[in-house]
This record gives structure tokens, sequence and C-alpha cells, in this order.
């Protein structure tokens, strides 16, 4: 199978490692808006490179990896192949994202993206349309749904083992800010953060949000301010079964790297992502200490599960499983951060019934 992968910045370089160590990746093919970049991580890492993102679905262009044209079969998975590559993974900026799923979509590529679609509603309506009149895969990069603690946590849930499920507390804690120009194309916290907490309540309780009261502060670096953006953020959440949740976010979190779900029911309690990594210290005299070596970011703490989401892709490219995690599941996520974007902004609480996408 040849996969091509546009974007070679930190996310891309990382995707591009793990599909060039997968078994069924007999080729990989990395472009860049900055051709250079894209050349040197091929050199690094073995794969073929283009020197334009246009060339991914061309098939101008190639170099190294072993690539000597656009080839037929689908490497060791056999097939046939009926352009340059068998699928494409997104890992471009957030802005490309949409263009590149519609491309990819009329090509008849299967697609994996990083997440979201697009920074609003119009575009991530409009790439879904595009996806669904072509038929075609397009699978969201939401990888907590491969991690561990919240695979055992939806099962925990939707065995009944914690009983009626009343409340949940979601918590995502950067340890540093991003770059100042990266807020302004960020789409916001709430977009750009808290939406993975928002994928994980629907997918680990199975349950859809009804209304949402949202609240930030901007009382951190001058930046957030200045990109009309908040650094810490909180949202209380209603569910449709009454369920509620809370969910909270910052970019200041100097004590590490902390993703967390709590879940709590009329018979037990659990909780995601508590072990001996967690940045969080008891001031208990019999607790327990704190953490030699707390998470320094998503990457390592997500590592084993940025690895799984790839692999469901190339099953799902293989025609072995269904897709984990398509357009309609991040529309889903994506209406619940606009929604509380709107009450953060307006300062009440509002129905996912006002959002448009539903």
């Amino acid at each position: 199978m040849r996969i091509g992968l546009i974007g070679t910045g930190r996310i891309g370089t990382f995707h591009s490692m793990a599909l060039q160590r997968h078994p069924e990746v007999d080729s990989l093919v990395v472009a860049d808006a900055d051709a250079g970049r894209a050349a040197k991580l091929a050199a690094r890492i073995g794969a073929a490179s283009v020197p334009s993102v246009d060339d991914v679905f061309t098939g101008g262009g190639f170099t190294g990896g072993g690539f000597t044209g656009s080839g037929t079969g689908g490497g060791r998975s056999g097939g046939g192949r009926t352009g340059p590559v068998d699928a494409v993974v997104i890992t471009a900026a957030t802005s490309a994202h949409a263009e590149l799923i519609g491309r990819a979509a009329r090509a008849g590529l299967p697609v994996f993206c990083e997440k979201p679609i697009a920074l609003d509603l119009p575009g991530t309506l409009a790439a879904l349309r595009e996806v669904e009149s072509a038929g075609t895969v397009l699978q969201l990069g939401f990888q907590r749904r491969f991690d561990a603690g919240y695979v055992a946590a939806r099962e925990a849930v939707r065995s009944g083992r914690l009983g009626r499920l009343h409340t949940v507390r979601a918590i995502t804690a950067d340890p540093a800010p991003p770059p100042a120009a990266y807020l302004p194309l960020s789409g916001g916290l709430y977009r750009d953060c808290l939406v993975h907490d928002f994928d994980m309540l629907r997918w680990v309780t199975g349950r859809e949000v009804t209304e949402v009261y949202a609240t930030g502060s901007d009382a951190g670096p001058a930046m957030f301010r200045e990109a009309d953006d908040v650094d810490t953020a909180a949202a209380v959440l209603t569910l449709d079964d009454g369920t509620l949740a809370t969910a909270t976010a910052t970019r200041c979190n100097g004590a590490g790297y902390d993703v967390r779900m709590e879940l709590a029911g009329e018979d037990d309690q659990i909780a995601v992502g508590l072990d001996d990594r967690t940045p969080l210290s008891s001031v208990e005299p019999a607790g327990p200490p704190p953490p030699e070596k707390p998470w320094p970011g998503f990457l390592e703490r997500f590592t084993p599960a940025y690895e799984a989401e790839l692999a469901a892709f190339i099953d799902v490219v293989r025609g072995e499983r269904a897709n984990p995690c398509d357009g309609r599941e991040a529309l889903a996520a994506l209406r619940i951060a606009e929604a509380c974007e709107l009450s953060r902004r307006e300062r009440r609480a509002v129905r996912l019934s006002e959002v448009d996408g539903g």
C-alpha cells in the first residue's frame, strides 16, 4: 500500500514515522507547502518526497523511497491502484484541511485527517458533502478513542458497572501556551482543545449533549486577549439522559500535560488518565508522592493511541473494518464547541438545537 502524507510539521513527522513502520505500508510519499522540509523528512525516514502537494494527486515529481512511477497493485495488501497513492493522510495546516479533503474525495481516495475538518460549520459541512457525494472514506484524528484508558471507561459505562451515570468531569491542561502566531489560526480553546473532550463525552457515554453553559478567562498572557481567545475555559454540559458533565481546559498548566476524565455512577466511579505520570500532587499526609516524570505533552501521553488510529485507518482502507470516526462524528464535537463559544460570548445557556448542522 502506498500512502501520501501531506504536512510535515510536528504531528506530520510523528505520523510519517508510524506509517513507515507499519507492515502494510510499503511506500510512503510526503509533501508539504515547504518542499525542502518534506525532502528532509523523506531522506531521514527513507520515504519518497514530492515538490508540491499537487504531486501527491498527480504522481509528478516523486523522488526517493524507491518510487518509479504511478504503479499498479496495492503494495503488500495486493489489489489495484488507479492513481499515484492508495490513500491520503492530511496533517497540514488547519486552514488547508477542507480543501484537501475535498480534493481527495474527488480523486476517490480514502482520507485520514487530523482534526478539525474546518474551523467553522459551513466549511465542515461543505467538506462532508463532498465526501458523501463521492462515497469515499474520511476518518478523523480523534486519537483518544484509541487510548486504553478511554476504551476501558467506555466499556465500564456501557456494561453498567457504574450503575446510573450521573456526573462526568473532563480535564485537558497544556503545560505551556502555544506560539502567539498559532492562536488566531487555532479556532479558540473550545474548538482546538476541548473538542477532544466533547468527542470523548459522546463516545464514552453514548449520549448526546443537549445544552451547555460555558465561560472563559483571558487573565493569563496578553497574547490571548490580542487573539480574542481565552487561556482557561470551563463548561457545564447537560446530556440527553440528564447526566451532568463539566469540561475544563487551560493552556497554562505548569505542572505538565494533564488529560483526565472522571465518571461517577450510583454504584462506582472511575478515572481515566490517573497514573504515576499524572501531573498532580496530593497534599494529604498519607497521599501518593508527586510524579517523578510527569507527562510533558500530547505526543508522549498518546503515542500508542496515535499509532493505533493510523493502524485502524489502514485496516479501513483494506476493507477490514468499519470507519471508527467518520466526519459526522467530528461535526458533532464541533457543534458542541460552537455552542460553548456562543455561550461564552453571550453569557447564557445555549441549546445544541440553536447550532447549525444537527
